[in-house]
């Protein structure tokens, strides 16, 4: 059965960080959408269960879609760039 969480709105100032989902007992199948809407780039930090900790840049005015097996946590972080502002979206299931 697949979840759709509801879409979250971010609008973080330089060099913060902010966790939009967490699932600490074993991780949940998922998929992350990332639209960014500011003038800089804003990084995707997913860690996994048994997997190294991966950080995906998105450019200004541009989105990211991903699958991931096995989500413990989804996070936005900004950069020294400036703020940035959009939503994320995160749906999870049974796959």
């Amino acid at each position: 059965m697949a979840i759709l969480l509801p879409q979250q709105f971010y609008s973080l100032a330089a060099n913060i960080g902010k966790s939009y989902f967490e699932n600490l007992n074993g991780g949940a199948n998922a998929t992350i959408t990332v639209n960014n809407n500011g003038p800089a780039p804003i990084n995707l930090v997913v860690t996994r269960v048994n997997a190294p900790v991966i950080t995906y840049v998105i450019p200004p005015t541009n989105s990211l879609t991903l699958a991931v097996a096995l989500l413990l946590v989804a996070a936005l972080q900004t950069t020294a760039a400036g703020a940035a502002t959009g939503t994320i979206q995160i749906a999870t299931a049974d796959f």
